[in-house]
């Protein structure tokens, strides 16, 4: 499904007619984030978003997955699973398993650390533990409060911020903002834009830490498309993002498409793709997530081998604060679940 474009546009009569489901919605998220959820017994640290649609919540749990890594933890990634068939818990297999069985993000993830997927997350923290995880990283479900969380970093693209600032179907806010504020422990802002300053601000004047952060190219897949004309395609949460990084990195962009976020992309429209491409003289590329649905037991089919995957990674402005929040967050988890 495509996000309504009068979410992140001016002011709209279609939103204005939306506010009184969204104050109903609204009012049931916020009563919802009060439960409380299992305690996993071991550090549950969730990455999320106040909103729906992408704002780079899956290179944020990258990160943080190396940083911990670093930290000498043991990291195993806890999921929905969105888009995938199959309720688990289950870990990921990149080799057994296909993003229509455990969602594009966890599919992508698997290839660098475990991954474990659960309709129900709190059904899918045994199995976290079971693999070894010192630490549990949830990927979303910073609404969902099932799971006790430890740590909430709130990811915000910095060009979208919050949209409209309204709550769904009115606009793209999963629940009220002043709740979801409250329960935030530290602000990851992406990008070098000023839509997300105001939600900034709050929460600095709060004692919140805001981190400012980056996408970066990887350097091959630069070096793979250098001198090459390109053919973008993306079925993201903002596929613009995506054709931004690869012209502010030197691509020739000639022609894009977007799709809806999580697109379930058809042989056939991939071949026309290649086609399309083929006859321009131009190289097809795109983000990893969508490469990702388009693999096989953990191979990419004959029909989309003339696709080139563009990565990348998020990077830190401050790694040095990020370490120590982390570090001091983590010890007092500990702490207080060892006094419990």
């Amino acid at each position: 499904m495509r996000e309504p474009g009068f979410w992140h546009g001016p002011p709209s009569w279609k939103s204005h007619l939306l506010r009184p489901l969204g104050a109903l919605y609204g009012a049931i998220a916020a009563k919802r984030l009060q439960r409380d959820g299992l305690d996993a017994g071991i550090p549950v640290l969730c990455v999320g978003n106040y909103h729906v649609g992408g704002a780079g919540k899956t290179p944020t749990v990258l990160a943080l997955a190396g940083l911990l890594r670093d930290l000498g933890e043991t990291p195993v990634v806890l999921s929905r699973g969105y888009g995938g068939k199959l309720r688990g818990p289950v870990r990921v297999d990149p080799v057994r398993h296909a993003a229509a069985d455990v969602g594009d993000e966890p599919l992508m993830m698997a290839a660098a650390l475990p991954v474990v997927v659960s309709r129900e997350r709190a059904d899918g923290v045994p199995l976290a533990r079971a693999q070894g995880a010192s630490v549990i990283l949830m990927d979303d479900g910073f609404q969902n409060p099932s799971v006790a969380k430890d740590v909430s970093l709130i990811v915000i693209d910095s060009d979208r911020g919050l949209g409209n600032g309204r709550v769904l179907p009115a606009g793209p806010l999963r629940a009220p903002l002043r709740p979801q504020l409250a329960r935030t422990d530290a602000l990851v802002i992406v990008g070098q834009g000023a839509a997300a300053e105001a939600v900034a601000a709050e929460l600095t004047s709060r004692g919140k830490p805001v981190l400012r952060a980056r996408l970066k190219p990887d350097d091959a897949s630069v070096a793979s498309l250098r001198g090459q004309r390109v053919l973008a395609f993306a079925g993201i949460g903002d596929p613009a993002r995506f054709f931004a990084t690869l012209r502010a990195s030197g691509i020739e962009l000639v022609r894009q498409r977007a799709f809806a976020d999580h697109y379930s992309f058809s042989q056939g429209e991939i071949e026309a793709l290649i086609a399309q491409a083929k006859r321009d003289g131009l190289t097809l590329v795109t983000t990893e997530k969508d490469f990702a649905r388009l693999q096989t037991n953990g191979e990419v089919p004959g029909w989309a081998r003339a696709i080139v995957p563009f990565a990348v990674t998020l990077e830190f402005d401050d790694a040095a604060l990020l370490r120590k929040f982390v570090t001091e967050r983590l010890f007092k988890a500990r702490d207080r679940k060892f006094r419990d």
